[in-house]
């Protein structure tokens, strides 16, 4: 590290973002800070995700990467019509992805609406991280997903029941109204403010991912620019994607994003992750993820505290080329539970 990158590492979160953007976080300080960050050349962008897209893993290797994409999904249920019963038969899945090896990997994590928490806290049991990433996480999305219209008191009470009920992980929207209205300002001391309300009694926090909503956002600079105002506001990860939208993760949006990420982590040794999620459906698309995690960041951001998948059909396609690869031909289609 050179010694400004030493500085910038010994402090915390809210230092190094006053640091960077040299003075309070209001909308004419972060303007400033956001709108100098270099444009995205969107030819180059996306001719650089379809090569990586385009990288093969050798055969070797496939069994590692199968393994790796399950380890890295976040199992999510965000229905409606979700019940308890619902949530129980999710969590059975994420323990015991396929009943017939019990060699296959868990999930990192279930993801479900706030009040069905204390539903996958119990069907977990002994099994429930509990904060420590020892076993499956509970993550909860909240602030009003997905519109994240709602008023702020509103968006912390929703945070604040969900980690009092047992929640590792919060998936908090941001407000996509302010951000393009260029209101960073008020974006940035929401995410500050959902920070705050997901510290536990024991005064740990819950880790917060920010969705950004990309599919709202219209441009690769935008993306870019809330990427950088999410992690300057202390996300721990940022998240393409609701999944309620037409347009959810792609892969040069969350190559865009893997850049921030490496870039903030050049600048200060902090690591923050990134979750894309929405349309990820196979292992052929994951495992192009995979490689453009490698290719940009590194492969030490291939593990569940840096990198996951929002996915609910994904464990699917993964569980069938698995035991393609274990017993030389493609199951039935009741090989899989279909969710």
């Amino acid at each position: 590290m050179t010694t400004s990158q030493t500085a910038m590492a010994q402090l915390n979160t809210g230092e190094r973002a006053l640091a960077l953007i040299g003075g309070e976080a209001t909308d004419a300080n972060l303007r400033r800070y956001l709108h100098g960050i270099p444009g995205i050349d969107a030819v180059g962008l996306e001719q650089r995700a379809s090569d990586l897209g385009t990288r093969s893993i050798k055969t070797s290797s496939k069994k590692w990467a199968i393994d790796k994409i399950i380890s890295l999904i976040d199992l999510t249920t965000l229905e409606g019509a979700d019940t308890p019963g619902k949530v129980k038969s999710l969590v059975g899945k994420a323990l015991t992805p396929d009943a017939g090896d019990l060699s296959c990997p868990r999930v990192a994590a279930v993801c479900v609406y706030g009040d069905m928490v204390p539903h996958a806290v119990a069907a977990l049991g002994s099994a429930h991280s509990a904060g420590t990433d020892a076993g499956v996480n509970v993550a909860a999305v909240a602030t009003a997903f997905p519109s994240g219209r709602a008023s702020l008191a509103i968006k912390l009470a929703d945070v604040h029941d969900a980690v009092a009920a047992g929640a590792d992980e919060i998936d908090m929207v941001i407000d996509r109204g302010a951000f393009l209205s260029g209101r960073f300002g008020q974006v940035y001391d929401e995410i500050v403010a959902v920070k705050q309300s997901c510290r536990r009694p024991d005064g740990s926090f819950a880790h917060l991912k920010v969705i950004l909503e990309t599919g709202e956002l219209s441009t690769y600079d935008n993306v870019r620019r809330a990427s950088w105002l999410a992690i300057l506001a202390g996300g721990d990860f940022i998240k393409t994607s609701t999944g309620k939208v037409p347009v959810a993760a792609t892969l040069p949006v969350t190559l865009s994003m893997l850049e921030v990420v490496r870039d903030w982590h050049r600048l200060t040794g902090a690591k923050v992750g990134v979750k894309p999620a929405g349309g990820i459906r196979t292992s052929k698309d994951a495992t192009k993820y995979i490689v453009t995690v490698a290719e940009t960041v590194g492969e030490e951001w291939l593990t569940p505290s840096l990198f996951r998948f929002g996915a609910s059909s994904l464990l699917n396609d993964v569980l069938m080329q698995r035991q393609k690869m274990t017993s030389g031909h493609y199951s039935g289609l009741d090989y899989v539970t279909i969710d």
